[in-house]
This record gives structure tokens, sequence and C-alpha cells, in this order.
């Protein structure tokens, strides 16, 4: 497996510093990567893979999710794969763009009881779960999807987002 090559913008909304940003997303990301090669035995391209992060707030994703969605409303996260993708299949080495909104983001953490940091980590993990590939449209997809979301979150020493009871 390649290199991660993370690229961070940030342009809207109270985020951490760049630099927290960049040293949280590399350890997310590139566990979740790990997990997907090792474990899911998921095949990354031999060169560096490329992906972009965009933290922003909720107007600018409210934008882009009534564009590209046609849902005139703001989101936790949105991912945009470079090229279409199966879960399974290698692919390009530039994976794409995930895009996350502070406001929702933080509005949610409240809601839900976790930290800032906890859910933005859990966000991480899904979107880049979709630009593999992985959605959760149909219940049997969600499921898989999920899945992997709490395995890959119990590896970074969090609990399953799903609350889901373990057996």
């Amino acid at each position: 497996m390649g290199k991660l090559d993370i690229q961070i913008s940030v342009e809207g909304g109270i985020w951490p510093s760049e630099d927290v940003l960049e040293t949280l997303s590399e350890r997310v990301l590139e566990a979740a990567a790990r997990h997907l090669s090792h474990v899911e035995k998921q095949p990354f391209p031999d060169v560096s893979t490329e992906l972009s992060l965009l933290f922003t707030d909720d107007a600018s994703i409210r934008t882009i999710n009534a564009e590209w969605r046609r849902q005139d409303k703001p989101t936790n996260v949105l991912s945009f794969p470079a090229f279409p993708v199966t879960p399974g299949k290698v692919p390009g080495p530039m994976l794409g763009d995930i895009i996350l909104a502070q406001e929702t983001l933080a509005r949610e953490a409240e809601e839900m009881g976790k930290t800032f940091d906890d859910h933005l980590t859990h966000l991480l993990v899904h979107g880049f779960l979709h630009l593999f590939g992985y959605d959760h449209i149909e219940i049997r997809d969600a499921e898989r999807m999920e899945g992997l979301e709490t395995r890959i979150l119990a590896e970074l020493g969090l609990s399953d987002p799903y609350g889901y009871d373990p057996v």
C-alpha cells in the first residue's frame, strides 16, 4: 500500500488549527487505510494515493449539497470520489474529496454527547469509505459500511457510533 497524500484546506467555520486537523486526519485516515488493506484486503495503488479534505461551514456545504445532491440543506459530510470505484477494486491514485461542515458536526456531537474530535473522527472514516465505493442507501450496504466504520473506530479506541449492543 502506498502512502496517503492528504491535502487540507480550511475555508469556513471555527475549526482547530490546520496543524491539529492535519495530525488528526492523518492518524484517522491512515488507520482506516490500514484496516481496509490488511483486514478487508482492499487493494491500493503502489504509488501515493491522494485525497483532499475541505473543512468548511454550513453555508458552504449547503450550497454544495444543493448543487450536487439536489438537497438544499447543510449536512455533516460529503464525499466525492474522483472516479467511480467499487469496494475491493483498485482505486486510482486520486481518491477524491471529503467536505466537512463545522457547525453541523459540532451540533451533532453535542446532541450525541460526544466530543467534537470523536465525531470528526467518525465522519472522516465515513467519508473515506465513500471514496472506496461504500454506501448506505440499501440496508445490506448500510450494515456493511456501518460495520466497517465500527471496526475501524474501535481500532482508534472509539465506541460504536451507531450504538449497537455487542453480542
